[in-house]
């Protein structure tokens, strides 16, 4: 008995610099990429609402930091509760942590973990925020934000990856966060353009990107943060799972963007930097869940039918008339719901786990079943939940500005800013008086 217990203490995880360094440059590429949502979704609205479009990210940061301390890391990720809900009073306010006490069965410090995990907290109802732009009171949006982490993404967070989580007790796949942030965010967006309504002058007035510079700068920033957002949940590089996700987020990516590029210039005739900008993130969305699973082969296939079906989807919007201003629903749901199916049929056996997919002889598609249980049931639920929250704040606070503020610009409504000052632009003061013929000659202009 003596002698098992040593050899079970030195066959314990003990702290490795290197993973504890690496995951840390992880949780910092994770969180920029929030500004780098903002400066997306901020150049694909009207100019009057870029400021506004900004707030909605950054706020997140500020909102969810703190709930994440106080109690969200603790229901995401504390003791299981049913399979459906976490907790550990030692996380309330990380109060009861040790600075080298080990993530279990990891060689990083709980804290690591927490501050990883948090970024994906912040992150996932900041992508909400694309598909109401013009039209959400801040207010509103802030207490959204507060109640909707709190009830729907701490609780889902824990379904999909805490232990006892009932999908991740079912082997649901979900690499860096398809269910619990993609089609999460998605679905929610979803539940709450149905209750507030459609923008006004939607499918009348031109509603086009005031800054496409801006979109790509957002792009690239989110494409390079997205490396720490899924390489880094493999939470160490011991393996070559990591390096293996890191390979396919690129491969995925480059993959979608160029399916969306071929489906644009087919369809409307022109490849368009947004078409380029949008298919990105779309192969980013579908690699999330399924890069550990799949090879490098299967991430081409992956991001290149996202990349196809995405650009299909954003056209959805008008043939059924919700107004999902900047493609959340088209994007992040729809890529989130076909890269977490694709598992079912690409999953090799030689990445993450020995599941297999169709393709790679599961006939009798175990794991396919298994993913749709996750997609599904998280769909659903943040779908109903989300639309709940927020007809529940449009009856009491309201969640629209009113519509006179809507059309001249949320922006001066709501911060009492505008994104770009042009005072200053044009021609210099003159010094000078104008001659006496030159002010008769102007007169006579205007009066003819």
């Amino acid at each position: 008995m003596a002698q098992a217990a040593i050899t079970l203490a030195a066959d314990a995880p003990t702290l490795s610099s290197a993973n504890t360094g690496f995951m840390l440059i992880c949780s910092a590429l994770v969180l920029i990429m929030t500004p780098g949502l903002a400066f997306f979704y901020g150049g694909m609205v009207r100019v009057k609402s870029t400021l506004n479009m900004l707030m909605m990210s950054f706020i997140s940061i500020g909102i969810v930091t703190i709930l994440w301390v106080l109690y969200g890391f603790s229901l995401a990720f504390g003791t299981d509760s049913g399979s459906l809900i976490g907790w550990n009073s030692d996380w309330v306010g990380l109060s009861n942590i040790g600075l080298t006490e080990l993530w279990d069965g990891y060689t990083i410090p709980i804290f690591v973990f927490m501050v990883f995990q948090m970024m994906f907290a912040i992150i996932t109802p900041a992508l909400i925020s694309g598909a109401l732009a013009d039209r959400v009171k801040f207010s509103a949006w802030a207490l959204f934000v507060a109640l909707w982490a709190t009830v729907v993404y701490f609780p889902v967070a824990h379904w999909v990856w805490g232990a006892g989580g009932w999908a991740f007790e079912l082997g649901v796949i979900d690499f860096a966060g398809g269910t619990a942030v993609h089609i999460n965010a998605g679905a929610a967006a979803l539940g709450v353009i149905l209750v507030i309504g459609k923008r006004v002058g939607f499918k009348k007035d031109p509603m086009r990107p005031h800054s496409l510079p801006l979109v790509m700068l957002g792009a690239g920033l989110l494409w390079f943060g997205w490396f720490g957002f899924n390489a880094g949940s493999w939470l160490g590089n011991d393996d070559g799972v990591g390096a293996l996700m890191f390979v396919n987020t690129q491969v995925a990516t480059a993959a979608a963007m160029l399916a969306w590029l071929v489906y644009e210039k087919i369809r409307h005739g022109a490849f368009t930097t947004l078409g380029a900008a949008s298919g990105a993130v779309a192969g980013l969305v579908a690699i999330t869940p399924s890069g550990g699973a799949v090879t490098p082969l299967g991430a081409i296939a992956v991001g290149a039918i996202a990349g196809l079906l995405c650009a299909m989807a954003v056209g959805l919007k008008y043939k059924f008339g919700y107004d999902d201003s900047l493609d959340v629903v088209g994007v992040h749901l729809v890529g989130g719901v076909v890269g977490s199916l694709l598992i079912g049929f690409f999953a090799s056996g030689k990445g993450q786990s020995t599941a297999t997919g169709v393709f790679y002889g599961d006939h009798s598609f175990d794991q396919l079943w298994k993913q749709c249980a996750g997609v599904f049931a998280v769909l659903a639920y943040s779908l109903v939940v989300s639309a709940i929250l927020a007809f529940l704040l449009d009856k009491t606070i309201g969640m629209r500005v009113s519509e006179d503020d809507e059309v001249a610009g949320i922006d001066q409504a709501e911060h009492a800013e505008t994104a770009y000052d042009f005072s200053g632009a044009g021609g210099g003061v003159r010094t000078t008086a104008l001659p006496p013929t030159a002010v008769t000659d102007a007169s006579k202009k205007v009066d003819a």
